[in-house]
Parts: C-alpha cells; structure tokens; sequence
C-alpha cells in the first residue's frame, strides 16, 4: 500500500507552519492542509504520487532514472503545493513565485534541490510549464493552473533523506522565518595537568626514589645559598673543589681588594678572572644537580637577575 515517507511529511509541515497563517499577512489566500498532497487518491495509477503497489507497465517514474529503478519502495515521491499568497514587510509572495524560485534553484544546481526530478507548475496562471532534470518533457496538465507538482528521485525518499532544506530557504529568503545563527566557535580546551604530590616520585636511573619533595627542598637550600649568608644555617662546609667553596673563597678575598687602592681597574680584573675558568665552573654546577634541577636552578637566578 502506498504510504507517505516520513521526509515528505516533514516538508508538508513546514509548508503548512509557515503559509498557513490566519492573520493580516496572508488574509488573501492561506495554504490549507487539503491541499498539500504526498499520496495520490486511490484512482490513481503511475507516477510518482505511487508507490510499488500502484506503478504501471512502462512508468516513467520508474524507467528514466536508475535513481527511481534502484529506489522503487512503498513511499510516493511527489508533493503538491496548492496555491497560496503571503506579506512579508511590504512585499507580497504567492504560489507563482515559490514555483519560480524553485525552478531557478534547481536550475542552477543548488545542492539542496539535487533531489528534485521535476517541477510542474505555472509562472502566470495561464500556462503550463515543466522544468525535468532529465529533459524529458516540458509542460504537464492544466490541473497545474493553480497547484505545483514536485517529483523527488525515489531513492531520496527510500533513503529517508532531509528534503526540507530547500523549502526552508525559500521561507528565509522571503523573511518568513530567520535564518539560522551561526555556530557559536569552539572554546579552546586546555588539558588538565593533574596536581603532583610531594610523595611523587620523579627520580633518574641513579636515584630512582627521588621525589617532588626531594626536589624542593633542593631548589630551597640552593635559594638560601645564592640569596643568605654565605652557610648561614648549614652544618656542613662545602666540599674541597665545589663550585660553592670556589665561589665563597672568591668572596672571602674581595674585601681585601677592594680595600686597596689599585689605579689599573682593568689589570684588578684580568688578575682575578685569570685564576677562574667560567666554563669549568659552569659545568662543575651543573655536573652536580640532577638536569632537572638545573633547568630550574637557572630559571630561578634568571628571575632574580631580572629583579
């Protein structure tokens, strides 16, 4: 039995929700539910207001197009739109110039008509014109005065296929209804770096049970070295050739100098500098934290030189 698909059905509601309108703006001529059909009346035979049970030996809504042989199902496949006369603003819509539109839409491609095999209708009440993807025919009955008839490839409606989308710009670009807002741009999604516990255990190869703990309490009383009294607090002295104990002696030995009375600065200099090499000291540094620790180390006196 011939049925009406559920696509179908949704553009009849949509046309109906829309033209349907008992108020000041469509007094005219509202579009009544009598008369948008899917299913032909039970007289009818062929064509693609049938389904399977009702189509005829050589119909041409079977036969033209592998898209309606290979979609044969129990649905129709066609909607008519009878007639109708609408306001918007100051400007008045009515059948013919749904008809038109639609004829051009198709015409031009538009992605949403691509489904669309045919359009029967008339531009001036008078005439009968047919607009066919396939180029088959060109006019219809004159039932077609005053209703537009659409056929839709059959393997849309067996598909299930939205075919509301071109009726619904119709409706917007008339100013029925509003255009759809743009999606609103995604939020940049930032991970999650999970907090870390002091009991962490972030150790190398050669102390595999270090943990965040360890680390601060490292980085502390390396702050409390550069920042303090030189050993203030501490039990222990710098071991023998430490980059420490290097830099502590180089302290003990300024006051001495700087409390002579030397007239080549620059000589003062080169002499101090002569019994240092930067780049043994420098390694010695970082050759006796974990690389970790230094990376942060060096964090830490850039800020502070910053300030």
């Amino acid at each position: 039995m011939t049925r009406a698909p559920q696509n179908l059905l949704d553009v009849r509601r949509l046309l109906l929700t829309h033209l349907n309108v008992d108020d000041a703006r469509s007094r005219d001529a509202d579009l009544e539910p009598a008369e948008v059909g899917i299913v032909g009346d039970p007289a009818h035979r062929g064509g693609y207001h049938c389904g399977s049970d009702r189509v005829v030996s050589g119909d041409y809504s079977v036969l033209e197009s592998d898209r309606d042989r290979n979609g044969l199902s129990a649905y129709a496949s066609a909607l008519d739109v009878g007639w109708f006369k609408v306001g918007v603003g100051s400007r008045t819509y009515d059948l013919r110039h749904f008809s038109g539109w639609c004829v051009a839409a198709c015409a031009a491609g538009a992605p949403d008509a691509r489904d669309i095999r045919e359009i029967i209708y008339s531009p001036d009440g008078k005439t009968v014109r047919r607009w066919d993807r396939l180029g088959r025919r060109s006019s219809g009955d004159t039932s077609h005065l005053w209703h537009t008839h659409f056929s839709f490839f059959r393997d849309a409606t067996k598909a299930g296929r939205d075919l509301t989308p071109l009726f619904r710009r119709y409706l917007t670009t008339i100013g029925l209804i509003a255009a759809p807002k743009p999606p609103a741009p995604a939020k940049p999604v930032t991970p999650e770096v999970p907090d870390m516990q002091l009991t962490d255990k972030i150790g190398s190869p050669d102390s595999p049970n270090r943990t965040v703990g360890d680390v601060l309490r490292d980085l502390s009383d390396l702050r409390n070295y550069l920042i303090g009294p030189l050993m203030a607090g501490r039990s222990g002295a710098p071991m023998a050739g430490s980059p420490l104990l290097m830099l502590t002696t180089m302290a003990q030995a300024w006051p001495a100098f700087a409390a002579r009375d030397f007239t080549d600065e620059q000589a003062i200099v080169a002499g101090v500098l002569a019994g240092i090499d930067p780049a043994t000291l420098a390694q010695r540094i970082v050759e006796a934290m974990p690389a970790e620790q230094a990376r942060r180390f060096a964090d830490e006196l850039a800020r502070r030189l910053a300030d």
